[in-house]
């Protein structure tokens, strides 16, 4: 008997329902690439050059070449780009650097084991990136540098901070971990500034088989200064110009990431493609009164590194424990704002002093937006979370959900 398209896509689902979806199978990439990836690791073991070998060279210069900078140094990891880059631009203790309290850790950290003093910025509520309107109120005497994070692979608004940066002679590090490839009025994230930091962790666009990261920069003085720094400072062998770190790539990372790098711009168009039909099915199936989607800015290329909702009416964390009871991933980026973590009470932030940053935290939800990802596990997360704003035991104390929804439920159960 023929099947309909229908009945097919019915199918499809049921079958994506049973296994559940990941956030993230970074298996799914690698298997497609495992012959090409297994000969660049043989070739590597051959030379026996593990520590920036030949790979790491090459793999500088075609991640200049890709991001159109001058400059290309690997380093072991994007935490560690960040603490280089604040070192090679003068970073002191007693300094302060201005940055926004809504991004993963590491960008305070690295500001705090430079000795410098972190200053948190709330963030846009549309983009999640820093505010521009709000930095240079921040501004004091003791300010060396800022720190725009472009945050789930979306630039932050870069012009405003350039013009601030030069009017205070301000150093401008870009946080590029989770945006290799995005772009701002035509130019790629990590190349607006003096320098930009990005990241090779698995899970990011481009990701290695464990950590990894670059620093980009046109800025020959500065590129000279990180060469220095993640050696010991040490030129030649064994003569120490500065006190620097170890932070040098692996060059089984670098052979890895050269197999991949070709295939970064087909992966961030597939990754656009996931984002775009997310949008269309939520506003579809009226589920966009409820989850309100993320939405690309004007004059950017966005990579989405990230799909991140935000989920209105407290029920975000009710919303992720029947996701994950359905075998659905999801993750909180991130559950609580730097400026209100522990280890920063020192710094005197009270709740409520950021007001976007918090909210964020209490809203946001990742959704699955990997390259590999399926049409049917797409309809599959949708489906789930409209079931979720129909099911009686998380409408909020029976506050009903909107009709389409409703709608869109039975058609899918066949009511």
């Amino acid at each position: 008997m023929k099947t309909t398209c229908r009945e097919q896509s019915n199918r499809a689902t049921s079958n994506a329902r049973s296994l559940g979806v990941p956030l993230i199978d970074v298996n799914r990439q690698n298997g497609a690439l495992w012959e090409e990836i297994l000969a660049a690791i043989d070739r590597c073991c051959e030379s026996g050059r593990f520590v920036l070998g030949p790979e790491c060279d090459e793999l500088e210069r075609a991640v200049a070449r890709y991001c159109g900078a001058e400059h290309a140094i690997g380093c072991a990891s994007g935490s560690d780009a960040l603490l280089l880059a604040l070192v090679a631009c003068g970073v002191e203790r007693g300094d302060e650097v201005i940055l926004p309290s809504f991004t993963f850790f590491a960008t305070a950290g690295a500001v705090w084991h430079a000795g410098a003093r972190p200053v948190f910025v709330d963030i846009d509520a549309q983009s999640f990136n820093i505010d521009p309107a709000q930095i240079e109120a921040k501004i004091t005497p003791a300010t060396k540098a800022i720190i725009p994070v472009h945050l789930y692979g979306q630039c932050a608004e870069m012009e405003p901070i350039l013009q601030l940066a030069g009017r205070h002679g301000l150093a401008v590090i870009e946080d590029a971990a989770q945006s290799i490839g995005a772009r701002y009025n035509g130019r790629f994230a990590g190349t607006m500034g003096d320098v930009g930091c990005l990241s090779f962790y698995p899970t990011k666009n481009l990701g290695g088989f464990g950590d990894g990261g670059m620093l980009i920069t046109n800025r020959g003085e500065i590129a000279d200064r990180l060469r220095l720094l993640r050696v010991h400072g040490m030129q030649p062998r064994y003569h120490h110009h500065v006190v620097g770190f170890n932070s040098r790539l692996d060059t089984l990372q670098a052979a890895v990431l050269l197999v991949k790098l070709s295939h970064l711009d087909g992966w961030s168009a597939q990754r656009e493609a996931n984002a775009m039909r997310y949008g269309e099915m939520l506003a579809r199936e009226g589920l966009d009164s409820v989850v309100e989607p993320p939405q690309a800015g004007p004059d950017r290329r966005h990579v989405w590194n990230q799909y991140v909702v935000r989920i209105k009416g407290a029920r975000r964390d009710a919303l992720r424990q029947y996701l994950a009871d359905r075998k659905i991933g999801t993750e909180i980026y991130y559950p609580v704002p730097l400026h209100l973590q522990e280890c920063f009470r020192g710094l005197a932030y009270a709740e409520g002093s950021l007001p976007e940053s918090e909210r964020a935290a209490l809203e946001s939800l990742a959704l699955p937006i990997f390259p590999e990802l399926t049409l049917e596990e797409q309809q599959l997360v949708v489906t789930s979370i409209a079931e979720f704003f129909v099911d009686q035991n998380a409408t909020d104390g029976g506050v009903r959900p909107p009709h389409a929804i409703v709608q869109f439920v039975r058609k899918r159960m066949g009511v």
